[in-house]
């Protein structure tokens, strides 16, 4: 199977991201307008390659070479010849037809955004100091807290730092308020905090709260 979305799938799981089209169109003119913008489609990680182009019907050599090589075939103000669609349908071999270049140029686009690899940034939520800590007999230990800025939820991800350094990276496992458990609390509350599978903290100690989203590229 040989299509766009197909190949965005099997590419974004890929070291070697290269998205291959074969493209006929009408005139010479118009292959080297397509092929033209096609090269200003800007990526680090994915390259376009165009394998081969020319003028006239889309064939049924069009379909092998694209079959063999795993690309698409593009066809701009140009026809598909009645044996070559056979060829594709048999082959599963995807024929995208256009009549405005901007489109063919757009759906390209898009499909390089799909295959490129999803990129994430840290986003800060908020400080907290480690202010008491407390040893109780059935919860544990834990870490009577003062939020200074922003807000601290549970289940964040955090960084545990004593002066300079950093003693701990990991998550926040439970978060009270007095003896109730909370989502979140923010600047200027008092709350409890333990952490997933860690107990070194000491007073002093600060905790930067965070979220890892996706960004959009």
């Amino acid at each position: 199977k040989v299509t766009l979305a197909d190949l965005q799938e099997r590419l974004a799981a890929s070291e070697s991201k290269e998205l291959r089209i074969i493209i006929r169109a009408d005139v010479q003119g118009s292959v080297e307008a397509v092929k033209g913008l096609l090269d200003k489609i800007e990526s680090d990680e994915v390259d376009v390659r165009v394998l081969h182009s020319g003028v006239g019907t889309v064939g049924e050599g069009d379909i092998m070479l694209a079959r063999a090589s795993e690309a698409i075939v593009v066809s701009f103000n140009t026809k598909v010849e009645p044996k070559a669609k056979e060829e594709a349908a048999r082959q599963k071999v995807e024929i995208r037809q256009y009549n405005i270049i901007y489109e063919l140029i757009e759906d390209i686009e898009k499909a390089v955004k799909g295959m490129l690899e999803p990129k994430f940034e840290e986003q800060y939520m908020g400080t907290v100091e480690i202010r008491m800590v407390f040893k109780l007999t059935k919860q544990g230990h834990v870490a009577g807290c003062y939020v200074t800025d922003g807000k601290v939820v549970r289940g964040a991800k955090c960084r545990v730092k004593r002066g300079d350094e950093i003693v701990y990276e990991g998550r926040i496992d439970s978060l009270k308020n007095i003896k109730e458990d909370v989502r979140e609390m923010t600047a200027g509350f008092e709350c409890g905090i333990q952490f997933d599978g860690w107990t070194a903290y000491k007073e002093g100690d600060v905790i930067e709260a965070y979220e890892v989203a996706q960004i959009n590229v």
